[in-house]
């Protein structure tokens, strides 16, 4: 009830300002996800920011939303002065505004790929229809090929004529880091993140980033995991957690030795770049991390319950994921150990998933804006 009235009282706002005239060139940027520096729509900005100078730019972020006076009066009006609209999530108060024609709502998402259901296809009730009203708002919705397209269509509750499969700005970042590493032989982002959190150079750095499971007991048993884990790694490798805020409050109280908490970082593609192996299970991280063409492990100790009880799969998992897919902490362990990989089921991966993968894509998604 108390979000309900908040969405009417900026929707309201937002009517109040349509007095004001629309200026093309105001672009407002939607981040309530992420708003990392290797978010979409943050590399996206940068890059408009080099073609079009002319352009300027506001946000809105998570944290606004403990700032009543900011959200409920400036952003409002920010809103609906812009010309283009930048998102990386659903924005709930778009369900009670109707936008003035012309404007272009572009959906980036906050990932570049799903192995899980969500939106329409995991949600349900007031929550769903919230999530329809809003996203019919949308003009444009950013994938990374026709595949994906027709599944974003159903998913974001769309026409597949609003999708267009273009690349997506994370995979330019990616790619592109790893051009330049291979290029230049040296790593910029293992020194700087090694250095940042005092990891040892000699040490290899495991980033661990599982999805979050709702409920405290899954937050318990996922912390027993990372204890687990610590306990068996070799002493030549890192442990990075890349936790749910939640989870990663809970691994602080923790005294564990080989681990270090990366969860806060901001820059997400640095970490994917400084590290040697990923373990996660069910998260679109491995979209990205695929792109780097380094180890990944699967660690999937919840994969019945998962499938069963929680959101399920757009694929056959076991069959879909670019790694090994283990239960224990045993197995990852001795995966590690033993260098058990395959290389070309990461290059399968890529080549069904990303069509466009040439660091273009933000080029196009400009283009796209200018027509």
């Amino acid at each position: 009830m108390v979000k309900t009235v908040g969405y009417y009282i900026f929707a309201l706002v937002y009517y109040i300002c349509r007095l004001f005239p629309i200026q093309d060139k105001r672009v407002f940027c939607i981040m309530t996800h992420d708003d990392g520096v290797g978010s979409n729509v943050n590399i996206l900005v940068r890059k408009l920011k080099e073609l079009k100078p002319s352009y300027f730019y506001n946000c809105i972020k998570k944290t606004d939303i403990k700032k009543p006076l900011s959200f409920f009066l400036i952003k409002p009006y920010m809103l609906a002065r812009s010309g283009v609209i930048l998102m990386d999530n659903v924005f709930l108060p778009l369900a009670y505004i109707k936008l003035r024609k012309d404007v272009k709502v572009i959906q980036l998402w906050h990932g570049t790929g799903t192995i899980k259901k969500f939106g329409q296809d995991s949600n349900t009730g007031k929550l769903k229809e919230l999530e329809r009203r809003a996203n019919n708002k949308i003009t444009h919705l950013i994938v990374n090929n026709e595949k994906t397209a027709k599944l974003y269509a159903s998913v974001f509750a769309v026409d597949i004529d609003k999708v267009y499969p273009l690349g997506l700005p994370k995979t330019d970042d990616i790619l592109n880091r790893k051009l330049r590493n291979e290029k230049q032989g040296i790593n910029p982002e293992k020194t700087d993140v090694y250095s940042r959190y005092n990891i040892l150079m000699d040490k290899k750095l495991i980033l661990y980033a599982p999805t979050f499971r709702d409920g405290s007991l899954s937050s318990e048993m996922e912390l027993e995991k990372v204890e687990e884990l610590a306990s068996l790694l070799p002493s030549n490798y890192m442990l990075g957690l890349r936790l749910h805020p939640h989870v990663a409050g809970m691994a602080r109280k923790k005294d564990m030795t080989n681990v270090c908490d990366l969860s806060d970082d901001k820059d997400l593609s640095s970490l994917i770049m400084a590290s040697d192996i990923l373990i996660t299970d069910y998260s679109s991280i491995v979209f990205e991390y695929c792109i780097t063409e380094k180890p990944m492990i699967f660690f999937a100790y919840d994969l019945e319950e998962f499938s069963s009880h929680g959101r399920g799969f757009y694929e056959d998992y076991q069959t879909y994921v670019p790694g090994p897919v283990v239960r224990s902490c045993r197995e990852v362990v001795d995966i590690i150990k033993e260098d058990d990989y395959s290389q070309e089921k990461i290059k399968e991966f890529n080549k069904y998933n990303f069509t466009k993968l040439d660091g273009k894509a933000c080029d196009r998604i400009i283009k796209l804006l200018e027509a």
